[in-house]
């Protein structure tokens, strides 16, 4: 287990090296490509909403976790994972607590220059699945692990249909 995590961290620590130099693709492949491709209307709820609000605003909207704004700023994130310690520690009567005491703060973040490989490894070593992507203080975007796992794909498959190309024309 640990060569795997020591192989991770070497190769997230290699993408953050190159991403300034262009040395390579891999760490060109940066956090606005992705942006290019998701939805940009990000859904935020306030710290003082209810959890139950939340809870029903991760339900309607089919998401599994929300930045909290205050003051145009991102405060922490409330997720699936928040329900579940809060319910676990309160009951049915913390969804009538405010999301400020159920969230996880302060929030992991990203920027648009940030490489996508170096957002994965972070994503893995602190075991959380959504990013607020912030340009200075404002929020410009929201990843999950879904969207950077499908651009690699994407990304990936394209390079092997172009080597496929490239040999059947060589």
């Amino acid at each position: 287990m640990n060569a795997k995590r020591d192989f991770l961290n070497s190769g997230a620590t290699e993408a953050r090296r190159q991403v300034g130099t262009g040395v390579t693709r891999e760490a060109r492949m940066t956090i606005a490509a992705i942006l290019k491709s998701v939805d940009h209307d990000v859904v935020t709820i306030a710290p003082r909403a209810s959890v139950a609000e939340a809870v029903a605003l991760l339900g309607e909207r089919r998401i599994g976790a929300v930045p909290v704004i205050e003051g145009g700023r991102v405060v922490g994130i409330f997720s699936e994972r928040d329900v579940i310690r809060v319910l676990k520690d309160g009951g049915a009567a913390a969804l009538e607590g405010p999301v400020s005491a159920a969230m996880t703060a302060p929030a992991v973040t990203v920027s648009r220059n940030d490489a996508v490989i170096a957002a994965l490894s972070l994503m893995t070593h602190r075991r959380i699945r959504h990013l607020p992507v912030l340009d200075g203080d404002a929020l410009v975007g929201f990843v999950s692990i879904g969207d950077l796992v499908k651009y690699r794909i994407d990304r990936i498959e394209a390079d092997a249909a172009a080597m496929r190309d490239y040999i059947q024309t060589a």
